[in-house]
């Protein structure tokens, strides 16, 4: 059976992170890739070279100048040449590049403690800089957890690849099966300069299309599977007898998916072709910046107005959101609540726009009695 090959996901970039995105898929298009996975998570251990400080917004979502998403446009002048400062000093003193502030929270009952992250699965160097890669109440917590919970255990994430194979693709041209014609001719004309990755797309099921046409898009992003929260996280999970596990099982995973109609997978797929190549950029770069700022309601109201402008039929997006989603943060809540236990807190990282909203993870806590507040 074939599979997605490096033309249309190269080893360095992914998908960012929406919400319909798991740590599973990931981990498939790094299998897909070719990229090692380690038990520790799906970083891949690369150098970390952080930007010069003081360039806060180019810094927030970089672009190479070979960038196919640059703007056309009369060249630039040349940037004066910089003075060799890798020790980590200016001319007014040292230079600390601060970690952004990411949405962070703690849930309190009684004595029992949840602290919440909200993840992105991709990223980049600067925003775990590597003298102090998270805020210092997220590694004060960390290290007060003996139960760090990610969406899908380390374990399993390993195996997640044979499920994604099997579900997600096909032996024929499937996907011209599943779309009416003018859809179809929509992936043609996106794909148009890349054949190979439209003959792979042909045996892959809508829903695992939409994911991967969305990733193509956000290559032009320069985002890197290494700096996905969840991996920067377990580089430094140094707790001595902390355990590491999943808020949900492969097949709950997977089946997320798969359970979705034909009509629903369409609709998860159309809403990947509402916009230009460009505008996808666009948006997995503001996703990026509003999660830097750490607000979980901003990201999930930016998101929900986002989903509103790109749904092609209201009904279908909400059955799709409802069970990508919403179903998705009932389990998460119901887990990390299990795992809980008076003066054992627990440390949880998702996806981050499943924290805000009034179905969001959150409120889901408020109403079971937690007091939620910043952190």
């Amino acid at each position: 059976m074939s599979v997605v090959p490096d033309s249309l996901v190269k080893p360095r970039f992914l998908r960012a992170a929406f919400a319909k995105t798991t740590a599973l898929v990931l981990s498939f298009v790094l299998f897909t890739a070719g990229v090692a996975v380690s038990p520790s998570g799906f970083a891949v251990v690369g150098s970390r070279t952080p930007q010069a400080a003081g360039d806060a917004e180019s810094a927030a979502a970089p672009l190479s100048p070979a960038s196919p998403a640059s703007p056309a446009g009369p060249a630039k002048p040349a940037a004066p040449p910089r003075t060799d400062r890798s020790n980590g000093t200016t001319a007014s003193g040292p230079v600390r590049a601060q970690p952004p502030r990411m949405p962070f929270y703690v849930a309190t009952k009684g004595t029992t403690t949840i602290y919440v992250l909200g993840t992105l699965h991709v990223g980049f160097a600067n925003d775990y800089p590597p003298e102090q890669p998270f805020r210092k109440p997220i590694l004060a917590a960390l290290d007060a957890s003996p139960t760090l919970a990610l969406e899908i255990s380390p374990d399993e994430l390993l195996l997640s690849q044979d499920d994604v194979n099997r579900y997600g693709m096909c032996r024929s041209e499937c996907l011209i099966d599943y779309l009416p014609d003018p859809m179809w001719k929509q992936v043609e004309t996106r794909m148009r300069n890349n054949p190979e990755a439209l003959k792979q797309l042909r045996h892959t099921r809508p829903w695992l299309a939409s994911m991967l046409i969305e990733t193509y898009d956000t290559l032009k992003a320069g985002f890197q599977s290494e700096y996905g929260t969840e991996a920067q996280l377990q580089n430094v999970y140094l707790r001595a007898g902390g355990k590491v596990v999943g808020l949900e099982r492969l097949n709950e995973q997977i089946s997320t998916f798969t359970r979705l109609t034909s009509a629903q997978q369409r609709e998860m797929l159309g809403q990947d072709l509402v916009q230009t190549p460009a505008e996808n950029v666009a948006d997995v770069k503001e996703l990026h910046r509003l999660w830097r700022i750490g607000d979980a309601d901003a990201l999930k109201a930016w998101d929900d107005a986002k989903s509103s402008r790109l749904a092609r039929n209201k009904a279908l997006a909400d059955q799709v959101d409802n069970r990508v989603v919403y179903q998705r943060n009932q389990r998460f809540v119901s887990r990390m609540v299990a795992l809980s236990a008076p003066d054992k807190p627990v440390f949880v990282a998702i996806g981050a726009l499943h924290l805000g909203g009034p179905r969001g993870v959150l409120e889901l806590l408020r109403k079971r009695g937690f007091v939620v507040t910043p952190a």
